[in-house]
């Protein structure tokens, strides 16, 4: 072995090493610096923002006058044709088939179905949450997402559970019980206490199942499809999104909401149109923010795209009491501090790794 082949395996390894202890995959050494953070931006926007008008919109159907769970959860996945249009104009360098994957076609329809599954289940508990749940007060307990998602990478994904993971951690579940904790005067279940304990327990297991089908979703890309193209993020967002809308449509036949579907759009107290527009709106703006999400577990993490869920999850409040004049208690002062310091503290635990891989950088440079 000659001496430059011996430098080739040393870096190797360090690459390795710095991706073991870090947050960060090796996708951050594979592409250039400014691309990597353009796309990364770039998936951030979609996720933030298209979660927060998607939940502000789901609540708005409850408002005003809809009451379907399985239209509700419908919504949430029933948009992914739109994700075609890109599929399509992507340069075919840049298409991954299931016949170009590292997989097979049988391995491919067992991931997509498994998670769709996952999905459908995740989304009407959502849907039941938000049906009980004031927007702000949903909004905090979906924030305990991330806690679960440590806990999940840390055994699926080998993710390191530093200091400031472990600390964002606790402040964000501790955030959690003190909204649960709280008398929320908004809550449409206001007069029914077991209703509201219904709403929030359906929103923490829906954030414990989102949790783990995002650390699932990055195992595959790693260890089972082991394709690096964004066709292949689109593909997974369609496939396991037509799986869950099917669950969806077969919820909504078989109890029998269907039937009351034309009364509900007639008694919705906007109208007819706005009915419809509110539910093309949060259909649309789902899988916006789903695109977003599978973007950033391609290119960072699981764990990492759970935080930029939670930071939309921490800024939504604050829009539900702008629009709908959630009533901002102390308890929900505190949570929504206690949330804020726990994304502090996994930010700041990020730029650490930033800069761990920026060394790793200079040294192969060297």
């Amino acid at each position: 072995m000659d001496q430059q082949e011996v430098v080739a395996l040393l870096l190797l390894k360090e690459e390795d090493e710095v991706t073991r202890r870090t947050s960060v995959p090796t996708q951050l050494l594979k592409l250039k610096r400014t691309h990597w953070w353009v796309l990364v931006f770039i998936s951030i926007f979609f996720l933030i923002s298209a979660q927060a008008i998607a939940v502000l919109l789901g609540r708005f159907y409850y408002n005003e006058g809809g009451n379907s769970k399985w239209i509700s959860t419908l919504v949430q996945t029933c948009g992914f044709p739109i994700l075609y249009i890109p599929l399509c104009l992507l340069p075919p360098s840049q298409h991954s088939s299931s016949s170009s994957s590292s997989c097979s076609f049988t391995t491919l329809f067992w991931i997509y179905l498994s998670l769709g599954l996952a999905i459908g289940l995740d989304n009407l508990l959502y849907s039941f949450g938000l049906l009980y749940l004031s927007a702000s007060t949903y909004s905090i307990l979906c924030a305990s997402q991330l806690a679960f998602n440590s806990v999940f990478s840390y055994y699926i994904n080998s993710q390191k559970i530093t200091v400031l993971i472990f600390l964002s951690v606790l402040f964000l579940s501790v955030s959690a019980v003190l909204v649960s904790l709280d008398d929320d005067s908004n809550s449409p279940s206001r007069d029914s206490k077991w209703s509201y304990f219904v709403g929030c327990l359906c929103t923490v297991l829906a954030s414990l199942i989102y949790s783990l089908q995002l650390s699932l979703m990055q195992l595959s890309f790693e260890k089972v499809i082991k394709s690096e193209t964004f066709s292949m993020v689109l593909e997974m967002q369609i496939y396991t999104s037509l799986v869950a809308s099917c669950v969806a449509v077969i919820g909504l036949f078989a109890s029998g909401e269907w039937m009351l579907l034309s009364r509900e759009m007639e008694m919705f107290n906007e109208g007819r149109v706005v009915y419809i527009l509110t539910l093309v709106g949060t259909a649309v703006s789902w899988q916006l923010g789903s695109v977003g999400a599978v973007a950033l577990i391609f290119l960072v993490s699981s764990l990492f795209s759970n935080l930029i869920g939670t930071l939309s999850l921490i800024v939504t409040p604050l829009a539900a009491i702008a629009v709908f004049h959630d009533r901002l208690t102390e308890l929900k002062s505190v949570s929504m501090l206690f949330a804020f310091t726990g994304f502090a503290l996994y930010i700041y635990q990020i730029y650490l790794d930033d800069l761990e891989v920026q060394r790793a950088r200079e040294a192969q440079a060297d």
